[in-house]
């Protein structure tokens, strides 16, 4: 035991090392090459050279979305002859913003994924089905693509939806796994029921899961994650990234949160006074991007509130790594009296065999506070299930928010809007 420990430390040391110098690195060329970060440095006269160890990263100050969003262009580093593809953002919390890639920037997200497919238990004698957009500037599919490209497995481009043309190619072409959000995942399995396919006498063993949680920050599968097993055989993995961080945490098979790849990465918890909170304390994910030549990022607030944990993992891995996504800190509801976060709505809609699909709206009232509209689609149009759906949110909410039915087609058009890369089950009128 004391020399695996022993073996442990080293390997710390040496990612420590590594990272500095690469940290060291990234100073020297955004102080060169960044238009954002000349500026920055010189406004608030930081000596770069003085930051010479990891928690010298404390001394620099952090960057934000707003400042993305505000100052696009000034965060290139490159001439414009060399960017290789512009991806961006989903708009979630606001306009989009464009990320521009170089060609080494997109050799460097082909690794990322494919250290992610491997630590996901992936092979090249895998075959992927992508139920997801593989246009539309979105970084990550183009991110899977590579991956798996690099992994030498075979890949499937299907896109989204259509669960109809997703089946009839799983039972054509034999893939052993799926890249889908969680919740098209529950769609495909409805459908199978309705057209008497036998799910489990399918090829597909496994599920890479993107978008949306499956486990409850314990680690435990969540409502979601339940319903998927319960009725499908398959191993599920989450995997948790963003456009600007250009980089994944991706589980293994032991699912206790998503593995840190810290060769191309930075990663620190802050608290509201952007101090690095401890382990099993949530803080917000930023980070420091390493490697990246279009656009590097140092110290950038992601808005996503995790956990981390830093004992070595059942895997043999011993990097950090993150829990769950508990909430996004622009998306937090203060509702009547009570804090409210969108993956904890979301997990009490899934739990309800009453609602078949929901999305859900937050907007302020005239006196600006929030206010909560959930768009639901009831199992069934009656008083009876209207009545079991309110007790049910009252009972759990504590408050109730206001309700409005849809039909099927009317749920689609709210979660799949003009432009719209993925569902859109969160809505944000506020300011």
């Amino acid at each position: 035991m004391v020399i695996i420990k022993e073996q442990d430390y080293q390997r710390a040391n040496k990612t420590t090392i590594m990272q500095e110098k690469k940290l060291h690195e990234l100073l020297l060329y955004l102080s060169q090459y960044s238009p954002f970060y000349k500026e920055l440095f010189s406004k608030r006269k930081i000596n770069i050279y003085a930051i010479k160890t990891l928690a010298d990263l404390a001394l620099l100050p952090t960057t934000s979305k707003d400042d993305l969003q505000q100052r696009n262009d000034d965060f290139l580093c490159v001439p414009i002859e060399k960017v290789f593809e512009y991806t961006s953002t989903s708009g979630t919390l606001g306009s989009p913003v464009t990320i521009a890639l170089t060609e080494n920037d997109l050799d460097r997200l082909a690794l990322n994924e494919y250290n992610s497919f491997l630590c996901a238990d992936g092979s090249s004698n895998d075959i992927y089905q992508l139920m997801l957009t593989l246009d539309r500037q979105f970084m990550a599919g183009i991110a899977y693509y590579s991956g798996i490209r690099k992994l030498g497995a075979g890949i499937i481009r299907l896109g989204p939806g259509v669960p109809s043309l997703q089946w009839e190619t799983i039972q054509r072409l034999n893939p052993t796994a799926i890249v889908a959000v969680p919740s098209f995942i529950l769609r495909l399995i409805q459908f199978a029921k309705e057209s008497g396919i036998n799910i489990n006498d399918t090829s597909v063993k496994k599920a890479i899961c993107i978008g949306e949680n499956i486990r409850n920050t314990d680690f435990s599968l969540n409502i979601l994650g339940k319903k998927i097993t319960e009725a499908w055989n398959i191993k599920l993995y989450s995997t948790y990234a963003s456009t600007e961080m250009q980089t994944a945490f991706t589980e293994c098979r032991e699912g206790r949160g998503g593995h840190y790849q810290p060769e191309l990465l930075i990663v620190e918890l802050l608290d509201e006074n952007d101090q690095q909170v401890g382990p099993n304390e949530a803080g917000e994910v930023t980070i420091t991007t390493l490697g990246v030549e279009g656009m590097p990022l140092l110290r950038y607030k992601t808005g996503d509130i995790c956990m981390y944990h830093d004992e070595p993992c059942a895997c043999g891995r011993t990097s950090l790594r993150l829990s769950p996504v508990m909430g996004r800190k622009k998306q937090m509801i203060k509702f009547k009296g009570t804090t409210l976060y969108p993956p904890a709505l979301f997990d009490l809609l899934n739990e309800r065999e009453d609602i078949l699909d929901f999305v859900i709206e937050v907007y302020s009232n005239e006196i600006g506070l929030d206010q909560v509209l959930l768009y639901l689609l009831p199992s069934e149009e009656s008083e009876e299930c209207d009545h079991r759906i309110r007790a049910y949110l009252q009972a759990r909410l504590r408050v109730s928010p206001h309700i409005k039915y849809l039909s099927a087609e009317e749920i689609q058009k709210k979660q799949f809007q003009e432009l719209s890369r993925k569902p859109i089950k969160f809505i944000d009128r506020r300011g």
